[in-house]
């Protein structure tokens, strides 16, 4: 791959702890930290994370699992396999199915360092659920530190079957160097300082992260409020940008007057936050996991915000998150500027070299209710 100016590189991957940028990523890759069976790509490498690429073959498993303390991901798969395969240049994921596909990368980190794991934004606006897994591992998406070996995609699409083949990139990873700050004090100084979040939030209101609301007013001249799956619409190649007809994939979803929107159990939606969203150039952002305690439906949140992202040092404009939502076995009615998720956000070792937005092919920059980019605008 080609390497970024050899002056940048001295302190890419030291610092502040902190998330790696894009810099401290390719000095890894030249350290041998990161490795891949074939030649990493330029654009894989994103400003604060990097794309992981789907191997050659895949396996068809009975359930999803995890490892545990004293098996290898392939150990536990000899007993759970259903059906092997080979990539190729193309292999349908069914719905409702779950698979185990080895990654073209692997990791050989120091234990200054450790891994999390996450869907792409496009991978997630899809349903199609994604967690990396590795050997010994007892967590999904997580990757200790110090960690030394292969890694693997669980992948189960649930709404729309997917068309996927070596080199297809559905999940990325990010390196943290040592323990970032996380603190809800840090997160109240960067709002007061940055507006992470387009609100006037009270100090109250800022814990294990920033609190985002959905937006189910909509457009105030058509009424739009989102997209709700159609149950069995055709195959999506995960490769193709710009090329499907939205209406043979999507219902539009319409507001009611204000009086919120009726979530039906197993249904999947596309809402939009209702605040923009603005990432500081040195810092990146990732959405918690879903507080059960305030409602019968969760976010499945995808992919991670990168530096950048809402354009915070140009115009301030922000972008909105885009949620994925669905409902569990009840119906249940999600009101307007209702809490879903909160943003946490962490400190990165040094500013990226690359910057969401910035000359990058980035796809949801200053976006409002978006579809994946695979989707005609």
């Amino acid at each position: 791959m080609p390497v970024e100016n050899p002056q940048h590189r001295a302190t890419a991957a030291a610092g502040r702890p902190g998330v790696v940028p894009s810099q401290g990523l390719v000095e890894l890759i030249h350290a041998g930290a990161i490795r891949a069976a074939e030649p990493i790509r330029e654009d894989q490498i994103q400003p604060a994370s990097i794309d992981l690429r789907l191997g050659a073959k895949a396996f068809r498993v009975r359930a999803s699992f995890l490892p545990g303390r004293e098996r290898t991901v392939m150990q536990r798969v000899e007993g759970l396999t259903m059906h092997e395969f080979e990539m190729g240049d193309g292999a349908v994921l069914e719905k409702g199915c779950v698979y185990i596909v080895p990654l073209l990368e692997d990791l050989r980190l120091g234990q200054e360092y450790a891994a999390v794991g996450n869907p792409k934004s496009s991978t997630g606006r899809l349903d199609v659920f994604t967690r990396l897994i590795t050997d010994f591992g007892v967590e999904f998406d997580q990757v200790p530190a110090g960690y030394h070996g292969p890694l693997y995609a669980e992948i189960a699409p649930r709404t729309f079957s997917v068309l996927v083949r070596k080199g297809s990139s559905l999940n990325q990873l990010r390196l943290r160097n040592g323990e970032p700050l996380r603190s809800d004090d840090h997160h109240k100084h960067l709002q007061r300082q940055h507006r992470l979040v387009d609100a006037a939030l009270a100090e109250r209101d800022i814990k294990n992260g920033v609190p985002i609301t959905v937006d189910v007013r909509g457009d105030p001249e058509t009424g739009l409020i989102g997209y709700r799956a159609k149950a069995h619409a055709g195959l999506i190649d995960i490769d193709r940008k710009q090329h499907y007809e939205i209406a043979d994939f999507w219902e539009p979803v319409h507001s009611d007057n204000g009086s919120g929107l009726i979530l039906d159990p197993g249904e999947f939606y596309i809402l939009a936050s209702k605040e923009a969203v603005r990432v500081p150039l040195d810092y990146a952002a990732e959405m918690v996991a879903y507080d059960t305690l305030v409602g019968e439906f969760r976010v499945h949140y995808a992919g991670f915000f990168d530096p950048g992202f809402g354009a915070p040092e140009a115009d301030g404009q922000g972008s909105r998150a885009v949620l994925e939502v669905r409902s569990f076995e009840v119906p249940f009615i999600i009101e307007h500027d209702q809490i879903v998720g909160r943003l946490v956000y962490e400190p990165l070792v040094d500013v990226p070299h690359k910057i969401y937005g910035a000359g990058l092919q980035s796809n949801y920059q200053r976006q409002g209710l978006r579809l994946s980019k695979h989707f005609r605008s």
